[in-house]
């Protein structure tokens, strides 16, 4: 390989590697958190963005969820972060009694099928951008969630069935 002559082009490194800006997971005044939830049976989502990841937040994305889902129980399928589980969340699941909390194991994320969105979401919203404040990720946040709405199907756990497989035909040859 011939060493290169010229400078690499913005973005790139010398030795020609696309730069990725990594995710910044950090604490700080300017943090910015984004809840989802999933409705498997469209594949439509919900998304909102928080200045904080605390039990007032959590129940006013509960709200959202339940005023988007106006009809039917809510099963909301979560993790046990103690914002989800606190007594101002209980008390105020109390008087929301179509939303139902199932909590998932410590250390199961994949049987929680929001995860398999949150990647596609991040690669579409977040992945390779920098950000100058909150309101631009709220608007990467809107962009991103209508974008993939457009085109949501229902999502399934697991994989698909294999195809099935046409048998041969068999010839016989009588003597």
């Amino acid at each position: 390989m011939i060493p290169r002559t010229f400078p690499p082009a913005p973005g790139w490194s010398p030795d020609g590697h696309r730069i990725k800006a990594e995710l910044d997971y950090s604490r700080g005044p300017e943090k910015t958190w984004v809840y989802g939830g999933l409705r498997i049976a469209d594949g439509q989502e919900v998304t909102m963005t928080a200045r904080s990841r605390n039990s007032a937040f959590y129940q006013q994305f509960l709200q959202m969820l339940e005023d988007t889902n106006p009809t039917g129980d809510i099963y909301v399928v979560t993790d046990n972060l103690s914002s989800h589980n606190s007594l101002s969340t209980r008390t105020w699941l109390e008087d929301h009694p179509r939303i139902r909390h199932v909590f998932i194991p410590v250390g199961a994320c994949w049987l929680n099928l929001q995860e398999g969105w949150w990647r596609i979401f991040r690669k579409a919203a977040l992945a390779g951008r920098s950000f100058s404040g909150p309101d631009e990720i709220a608007q990467a946040t809107r962009i991103a969630t209508a974008q993939l709405n457009a085109r949501a199907r229902p999502w399934i756990w697991g994989r698909p069935a294999p195809p099935i497989r046409q048998a041969r035909r068999r010839y016989v040859y009588l003597l």
